[in-house]
């Protein structure tokens, strides 16, 4: 089952005065990564949020933000920090005695000191706004699960036909590669004849052994049989259950070191420049992989 690691999904659910929101985008990674972003106070349930989101995905980069609305009256409720006020009023009270200066210490100055007055926060609002959040969580991760694998059926459909082109180019390949030992038998010939201009006569047997030779160095049945054992491969990995990604990243380099084999022993001009159509198929398979989990 192939699923994209690029997808988008957003879902928001509210409980009474409670509303909760996330929004989650995958790119491509070698690895699974995920980039939390939560609303103050809520950094407790990190870990907990990124073992949902581990269980679901298994690689890619995965961009999430949640952000809580907190309606209740305890959501606006303050609290002042009175040590620091008392250690503010008594070293401004020290200042003026030891410099002797005038003025008086008041409110206005205590409001400006940074930290003083802060959202009252309990220390159980997180774990109480935990069973909306996981549930919001898992519904999102379905819909980027539903994305992903729809994503995955094209890059599926479009693996599919690529490898059709290649399997026709190989029987072509291959064709032009039964031929090969009359083609060097024939142009083994006319450059003998070309160089003694008939002066000498060609011993039949002697042309047909050297030619039998040139045409074993270039023989590439084995590299056309394991071309044919990856494509069979690749199909069943498309259809197979287990994360894809690597196993068809694999396959892909099996692939073009056969190609390039095929490259460097084929002497025919036909030939070469198909393996040159196939090695860029291949090139334009192995981008659409790397967008595979």
């Amino acid at each position: 089952m192939l699923k994209s690691m690029t997808a988008y999904a957003c879902e928001e659910k509210s409980d009474q005065t409670l509303t909760v929101g996330v929004e989650m985008r995958g790119y491509n990674s070698r690895h699974l990564d995920i980039a939390l972003r939560l609303s103050a106070g809520y950094a407790v349930l990190e870990e907990k949020i990124k073992a949902q989101i581990a269980a679901k995905v298994v690689r890619g980069r995965i961009e999430v933000r949640i952000y809580v609305k907190d309606a209740s009256e305890k959501a606006t409720a303050f609290e002042v920090d009175m040590v620091k006020a008392r250690a503010f009023c008594q070293a401004a009270a020290a200042l003026k005695t030891e410099l002797k200066l005038s003025g008086e210490l008041t409110l206005e100055h205590l409001l400006g000191l940074p930290g003083l007055i802060q959202s009252a926060e309990n220390l159980q609002t997180a774990d109480l706004h935990w069973p909306l959040m996981t549930e919001c969580l898992a519904k999102a991760l379905e819909n980027l699960d539903h994305m992903r694998r729809r994503e995955g059926d094209h890059l599926r459909a479009d693996f599919i036909q690529r490898l059709d082109w290649i399997e026709e180019q190989l029987k072509v390949i291959e064709a032009s590669a039964d031929g090969l030992l009359a083609v060097y038998r024939d142009r083994l010939q006319s450059r003998i004849e070309a160089l003694t201009q008939g002066v000498v006569t060609l011993d039949p047997m002697r042309i047909a052994q050297e030619a039998a030779l040139m045409a074993d160095r270039s023989d590439i049945s084995e590299e056309i049989v394991r071309a044919k054992s990856h494509i069979a491969q690749f199909r069943s990995v498309l259809d197979g259950e287990e994360q894809a990604g690597r196993k068809l990243n694999f396959l892909l380099q099996e692939f073009n070191r056969e190609f390039n084999t095929m490259g460097s022993k084929t002497g025919q001009a036909a030939v070469s420049h198909t393996i040159v159509a196939v090695k860029a198929e291949l090139e334009k398979m192995r981008e659409q992989v790397q967008n595979i989990e």
